[in-house]
């Protein structure tokens, strides 16, 4: 296990998950609801901008790991995960979209994992689709997080919206995906 700066910036976002769940847990004369929101949101943004950040570091300091490959889509997916399931308790989002977005991502997680056992993780590297997901679902969450309008948008409408068309995404990337995996999958049955 490699200790650099992105696998670093990775463990920090794993370290935020507690603080990001724990602050709804406060009393709310401690911590009103809008500043636990707004907390919440400003939390998920920092660790989708690091997200991005450790890639970009550990590409250009050459500090690539697999240590790091393994590490990063875990902390996302944990950080994802904890905010559905803090957005269907809050009642901002419906369980069966937590549910889909949750079950492809472990889904796809263990294709990955077989795939790459079997030598053929490159027929499910990452697709333009999964991006997609990934945007919409990156801008939907942080929107109902903060559950608020702004300069008079209605932010938990279009963040309604957004989490919709990320779960619709979700289901076809899913498609996509199983689909690109199927002839290997037929090749390798034990």
């Amino acid at each position: 296990m490699s200790f650099n700066i992105p696998n670093s910036l990775t463990w920090a976002r794993i370290a935020l998950i507690p603080i990001f769940v724990g602050i709804f847990y406060l009393p709310d004369s401690w911590f009103p609801v809008a500043e636990k929101n707004l907390f919440a949101t400003v939390i998920f943004i920092i660790a989708a901008i690091t997200d991005w950040f450790d890639g970009y570091l550990a590409r250009a300091l050459s500090q690539t790991s697999a240590f790091g490959a393994f590490l990063d889509p875990v902390a996302d997916k944990l950080m994802v995960a904890a905010a559905l399931i803090l957005l269907v308790q809050l009642a901002r989002v419906d369980a069966i979209i937590a549910v889909v977005i949750i079950g492809r991502e472990i889904t796809i997680s263990a294709l990955r994992e077989w795939m790459a056992r079997v030598g053929e993780s490159a027929s499910v590297a990452v697709a333009y689709i999964g991006k997609l997901k990934t945007a919409a679902q990156m801008t939907a969450i942080p929107l109902l997080l903060y559950n608020a309008p702004l300069l008079a948008i209605d932010l938990r409408f279009v963040g309604s919206v957004l989490i919709y068309v990320a779960a619709a995404l979700t289901l076809w990337s899913m498609g996509y995906y199983l689909h690109k995996a199927m002839p290997r999958l037929a090749r390798h049955k034990e």
